[in-house]
């Protein structure tokens, strides 16, 4: 059997539908993907490039969880030092207290009551933890190890220079509370003569109070620091919470397709494969009349 011969015309109208069908289909699968590049065969390099913004984009979410925990992590140690500052200032108030008194029993009284918070100093430090990490950690007896280090990464980069190291209170960071709890009565140490009246027990309980005030001036010096480091990671985090959000739509408009135009171009595509069966079939029938001549 021979081959159907077409005309030009119908030829035409053919290649036309093809095309038509090509840009319908093409325009479909970016509605429904919601993209303009699927693959790099629709656009190499705006599809590479795509890929590389929102991979570092990626990275860069990752990183800003990291800061957002260790900035938990400061504000977490700030309030256990404002706590443990409350402290100090109310065993200064009960030290205080007990230098007015001249009763020993009343003295006895403040003493017992000076070393439950003594105690509480002990126990925020110790629970001001956050995600494992505790900035105040410190010794079994008081606050004389070096406590937990913070590393915070600001990108991708290793470099020393775009991290930023917080390390927690040390031995030369912390003056020592009282290295043992006061006494009503007795003498030596650290241990104060509470129980007692006279210049003994006044100079003791001065000793007390010096203590107390250097120790309040270190956590005032370290809440300083930790709240400078906490301020910098706020802003380093919504930097990097804005660059993110920058990566992700310079990605977006690369790749991503418009709706609207996309919609227009099916219903424009639909009416011109509409057109050209329309256009083909008189075409055939122009064919028809020609022959039925014969």
């Amino acid at each position: 059997m021979s081959d159907i011969a077409l005309s030009a015309a119908s030829r035409t109208n053919l290649l036309a539908l093809q095309r038509t069908q090509i840009a319908i289909d093409r325009t479909q699968n970016r509605l429904a993907s919601g993209l303009k590049v699927n693959s790099a065969l629709d656009d190499a390099m705006a599809f590479f490039t795509a890929r590389n913004l929102t991979s570092r984009a990626a990275d860069l979410s990752a990183i800003k969880d990291g800061i957002s925990t260790s900035l938990s992590v400061l504000t977490t140690a700030t309030q256990g030092l404002t706590a443990i500052a409350n402290t100090l200032k109310q065993m200064k108030a009960l030290a205080q207290s007990a230098i007015s008194s001249p009763e020993s029993s009343t003295r006895a009284s403040f003493a017992s009551q000076f070393n439950e918070l003594r105690s509480q100093v002990d126990s925020i430090a110790e629970d001001a933890s956050f995600n494992g990490v505790n900035l105040l950690k410190r010794a079994a007896t008081a606050f004389t190890a070096g406590g937990d280090y913070l590393t915070i990464r600001f990108n991708e980069r290793t470099d020393t220079i775009n991290q930023l190291v917080v390390s927690g209170l040390r031995a030369a960071d912390f003056t020592t509370i009282m290295s043992t709890s006061v006494t009503a009565t007795g003498t030596g140490g650290n241990t104060t003569v509470w129980g007692q009246t006279g210049s003994a027990a006044v100079t003791a309980i001065n000793a007390a109070i010096t203590a107390i005030d250097k120790a309040l001036d270190r956590v005032e010096s370290a809440s300083q620091s930790f709240g400078t480091n906490a301020a910098l990671l706020g802003i380093r985090q919504d930097f990097t919470s804005s660059l993110v959000t920058t990566l992700n739509n310079g990605a977006a408009v690369l790749v991503n397709a418009d709706l609207n135009e996309e919609s227009a171009n099916l219903l424009a595509a639909q009416t011109r494969q509409q057109l050209g069966l329309i256009s083909l079939s008189i075409a055939q029938r122009s064919e028809q009349a020609v022959l039925r001549m014969f």
